[in-house]
């Protein structure tokens, strides 16, 4: 089994680059399974989600083949849209694989999504789309169809704001007949680079990053080349490891105006930052502010951010409260934080912080990306060593999470621990 190996760093200096998006990425590899030719992804990252997706596009048919710094992906040969439900289950957006496929086939059976292991993700909204459409939706045990003999234009309400039924809804609509109206829609930075991307491909997409988009359906795609978006949530969670010990850090090929919130936030608490056309540097001083943060769908400040301020919070004296009403479960780093010494108490969708208080090595476990990344950060302060397990979850998230870590002056390796050792004793070092 493999975990992470961690030793008090000091302040943090250097520069990360910041690989493309993880959430942008999955919707764009399945989206190419709309094309009538030849898609080419640039800066799509190396990460296990990803390798799950092409797997699945290979096993229906298209050719996937993953180059230095691309992936060329042939959808003309697609056969069969049964995806595995065992694939699907192992990552959170193999839904985009319904709204991709049905317009192509009229039916898909697909599994339901798994991924982080933090909440049970809805798919409601996405149903909701569907049907809105024309289709008839059966749900199973362990998987569900989508079937429509032609899939029609519809003004669509969603009941809440959500980035990956909007995605769904575009891609589902590209291919209807006559005009869809999407309402009430998210206006995440993924959204936009997925509407561009079918527009790119010849889709009429109108007001992707506002809150109504509408979309007149085409007869066909044709292939074409992209490049996804820097993913925002892995650039905010490095600019934060700047403010655990002190230190500077930069990282490169950003959108700035993508961590509006973010920025806003870690400015507030003492950090100071500073922007560039494509880069941002944090700026930690050794002491920060101890504050409230409230999550919400995009500008707001990212539900994937929580877990990561939640370490850096840890270092600001006094009481910081964190509230995520997006995913109110979405504690599961707590009690391993409290592992390591966090004096930190969950009242229903809040986690009320003591900050300055010391933090010490020991195991802690990562449920999922993003509370790997807080178990990192939270390593990078600690006293002695800090062993993290569960590092198949946040390699679903990083291209290379330790030569990342490690750019900025992080002390951290990957090891791995004999299947006789107890998770209590000292890992025996290989």
């Amino acid at each position: 089994m493999k975990y992470i190996q961690m030793e008090y760093s000091g302040p943090l200096n250097g520069k990360a680059h910041i690989a493309g998006a993880k959430n942008s990425s999955l919707a764009l590899l399945a989206a190419a399974a709309l094309a009538d030719d030849i898609v080419t992804l640039e800066g799509i990252p190396r990460i296990d989600d990803v390798r799950v997706i092409a797997a699945i596009g290979q096993d229906i048919g298209m050719d996937v083949n993953q180059e230095e710094g691309h992936i060329v992906m042939d959808p003309r040969w697609i056969h069969s849209a049964e995806i595995d439900p065992r694939k699907a289950s192992s990552y959170r957006a193999s839904y985009y694989f319904a709204g991709a496929l049905l317009s192509k086939f009229g039916k898909v059976t697909i599994g339901y999504p798994g991924g982080d292991n933090f909440v049970a993700r809805p798919i409601d909204q996405h149903l909701k789309v569907f049907q809105a459409l024309g289709a008839r939706v059966e749900i199973f045990n362990d998987y569900y169809t989508v079937e429509a003999a032609e899939l029609r234009g519809a003004d669509i309400y969603f009941d809440t704001i959500t980035s990956g039924a909007t995605i769904n809804a575009m891609l589902a609509a590209v291919r209807a007949k006559g005009r869809t109206i999407l309402r009430n829609a998210a206006v995440d930075p993924e959204v936009v680079d997925t509407a561009a991307f079918l527009n790119r491909l010849g889709a009429r997409i109108y007001g992707a990053g506002t809150d109504s988009i509408r979309i007149e359906g085409v007869p066909y795609l044709n292939g074409g080349k992209h490049t996804v978006i820097p993913d925002r949530l892995i650039a905010g969670s490095f600019l934060m490891a700047a403010g655990v010990n002190g230190g500077e850090v930069t990282v490169t090929d950003v959108i700035p105006e993508h961590l509006g919130a973010c920025l806003a936030k870690l400015e507030e608490i003492g950090m100071e930052v500073e922007r560039g056309e494509n880069y941002i540097t944090a700026y930690g001083t050794g002491s920060i502010k101890a504050t409230r943060v409230r999550t919400g769908m995009y500008p707001g400040f990212a539900t994937d951010l929580q877990q990561p301020m939640t370490a850096l919070l840890l270092q600001a004296k006094g009481k910081s409260i964190i509230t995520d009403r997006v995913f109110p479960k979405r504690f599961a780093h707590v009690p391993q934080l409290r592992r390591l010494g966090a004096e930190i108490e969950l009242r229903k969708e809040s986690a009320f912080i003591r900050g300055g208080m010391p933090l010490r090595g020991g195991w802690a476990h990562a449920t999922d990306v993003r509370a790997g990344t807080c178990l990192l950060l939270a390593g990078l302060a600690a006293e002695g060593s800090t062993y993290i397990t569960g590092v198949e979850h946040i390699e679903r998230g990083y291209e290379d999470v330790i030569g990342s870590f490690q750019a900025i002056g992080a002390k951290l390796s990957m090891r791995e621990l004999d299947a006789r050792e107890l998770p209590g004793r000292m890992p025996v070092q290989r």
